[in-house]
């Protein structure tokens, strides 16, 4: 039913833009990756200083295994930079890290943003849960109602991840701004940072669009299981 089914065509485009915006970032970060900076900064001494610059000084910094698994933990005080970046000197290392001290900076500073995509965790979490299995039972016993009713609770992701492009978003811009002010990069490494931090943005962006296309299905196979 799934296989043969015309709106699968839109899991296929969902498919090719997700790997299209992965391929991107990759290039672009290895790319960059190859320029190393003038000042001689590895990433974790890039989010050192800009976490000490905003009086973080309580924020520890942890290397992560991985390429590109850099990320902020709130709960635990740490920001996890991982082998791809720790110890890198290139621009993009350092692009990467600023951008996760950008989120460090939004908790202490209360951005909205990143409070209402926090507070909605526990809410999306139970949806994601239950959607597909209610989804696939109304299919399967000919509920419409309820078949719509699991593609609706899916939904809940694809506002999760709008909500969530904002932090992103402005994480990148707290981190140019910051090497900017701090002098960190110049010229043509100011710019490779910042080609970095654009293509990351656009898996972001790239994956709301997946997903929304995968919404759309949902809602196409409910409506017609409903008629």
């Amino acid at each position: 039913m799934f296989i043969l089914d015309p709106t699968y065509v839109l899991v296929i485009i969902a498919f090719f833009l997700t790997m299209f915006a992965s391929f991107g970032v990759q290039a672009t970060f290895k790319k960059y990756d190859q320029i190393q900076n003038s000042r001689g900064l590895t990433g974790a001494d890039t989010a050192r200083r800009i976490l000490d610059a905003n009086g973080l000084y309580n924020i520890r910094i942890e290397r992560v295994a991985g390429n590109l698994t850099d990320h902020y933990s709130p709960n635990e005080g740490v920001l996890r930079l991982s082998d791809s970046t720790f110890n890198s000197r290139s621009v993009a290392a350092m692009g990467v890290a600023a951008h996760e001290c950008g989120y460090a900076v939004q908790h202490q500073v209360g951005y909205a943003p990143i409070r209402i995509r926090n507070g909605i965790v526990p809410f999306v979490n139970i949806c994601n849960m239950l959607s597909m299995p209610v989804f696939i039972i109304g299919l399967i016993f000919g509920i419409g109602d309820l078949a719509m009713i699991g593609a609706l609770l899916f939904g809940a992701v694809l506002l999760f991840q709008v909500v969530t492009l904002p932090t992103e978003i402005n994480a990148s811009r707290r981190a140019l701004a910051t090497i900017q002010s701090m002098n960190l990069l110049e010229g043509d490494e100011y710019y490779g940072a910042k080609r970095t931090l654009t293509a990351a943005a656009m898996t972001y962006v790239a994956a709301i669009a997946s997903t929304a296309l995968q919404f759309l299905r949902l809602l196409l196979l409910a409506n017609r299981r409903r008629q």
